[in-house]
């Protein structure tokens, strides 16, 4: 029988940091495919900002490995990502660090939860978005601008067949690595 090393409480900081490696490439990569796909098919970067890739991953690693693992890759990946690709765009930079931040220390804070894993996902999407618009109220306020607001709308809009693939993919992808270490 082999051993699960995901169920254990507190997971080594050799599996974190793995975790953690895993999910920002692929926090970094997904994206660019999603990109690839979007100039292929002439839509551009629009299937990056509706699928919204760079989520899951941060996600996928906070449900299964814990805040650390998660929540540092969260707010380095679109520092990285940026480094190597330009996006995301300058002025989103810091409102993504700061959202996906909080999406993989909220996963991984849940966890333990005994929650359904889409509970999960749902209470994560909504702490990440709550932080982001506070984070970009706060920031247009403090530089006197009235985009605040509106920027926050049109990303959730923009972002709604994101927040339900995530609803179908994170659940599914969690309980077919949690059922193969078993």
């Amino acid at each position: 029988m082999r051993e699960n090393i995901l169920d254990s409480k507190k997971l080594s900081v050799k599996v974190q940091t793995l975790a953690g490696l895993i999910a920002v490439v692929s926090a970094v990569a997904l994206p660019q495919l999603f990109h690839l796909m979007g100039a292929a098919s002439g839509l551009g970067t629009a299937l990056g900002e509706t699928f919204l890739p760079m989520h899951l991953p941060i996600i996928i690693a906070g449900l299964l490995c814990g805040p650390y693992a998660a929540g540092i890759p969260g707010a380095a990946a679109p520092l990285l990502s940026f480094w190597l690709t330009g996006m995301p765009r300058i002025a989103m930079l810091p409102f993504m660090c700061i959202e996906l931040c909080v999406y993989g220390i909220a996963a991984g804070v849940l966890r333990g939860s005994k929650l359904p894993t889409l509970v999960k996902v749902i209470i994560v999407q909504l702490a990440g978005r709550a932080v982001r618009a506070a984070a970009i109220v706060i920031g247009a306020n403090f530089f006197g601008s009235a985009i605040g607001v509106p920027v926050i709308w049109t990303s959730i809009a923009a972002g709604i067949f994101g927040i339900a693939l995530q609803w179908a993919l994170i659940p599914l992808v969690i309980y077919r690595i949690q059922g193969q270490q078993k």
